[in-house]
């Protein structure tokens, strides 16, 4: 009996995720920027590869970094798609999917200070993405172009 268990346990962790659990958002693979005069923001992620994506993200001003973080995508303990976040070596933070499209993805934990919710989204060629309380107020957006 046992062996049938583990069986079923090892099949159930090999499944691919259900539609509500989410999905890798493949279309924001690559490396990304935005630049305004001496003021610039980069993201980069990589393809996904063993149901995880890891990204990298910095900014500044001319030659001075102002901001760096380490990000992941991947399944949460419950297998929902999860967000984490950690700014500049911090304890990471986890964003649980709260809505997917096609190209669009949004992550919230209200219980996080600032931000509540992450949202990434194409708009064409262009790889756009929000900062926000959980009701979208204190909105900080970004519109990147592709960098690589």
């Amino acid at each position: 009996m046992r062996r049938g268990l583990y069986a079923i346990a090892v099949l159930a962790a090999a499944a691919p995720a259900s539609a509500e659990q989410g999905s890798l958002p493949t279309w924001l693979s690559g490396c990304w920027e935005q630049v305004e005069g001496e003021r610039w923001v980069e993201e980069c992620w990589m393809e996904p590869r063993a149901d995880i994506m890891l990204g990298a993200g910095r900014s500044g001003r001319g030659e001075a970094l102002s901001v760096w973080e380490a990000m992941q995508i991947g399944r949460g303990e419950d297998g929902m798609l999860t967000f984490w976040a950690s700014p500049e070596g911090a304890p990471r933070v986890a964003f649980t999917l709260q809505a997917q499209g096609p190209r669009d993805v949004t992550f919230l934990n209200r219980a996080h200070n600032y931000p509540q919710r992450v949202r990434y989204w194409r708009d064409g060629e262009r790889l756009r993405g929000e900062i926000a309380m959980a009701d979208g107020s204190r909105a900080v957006s970004f519109s990147f172009i592709r960098a690589d």
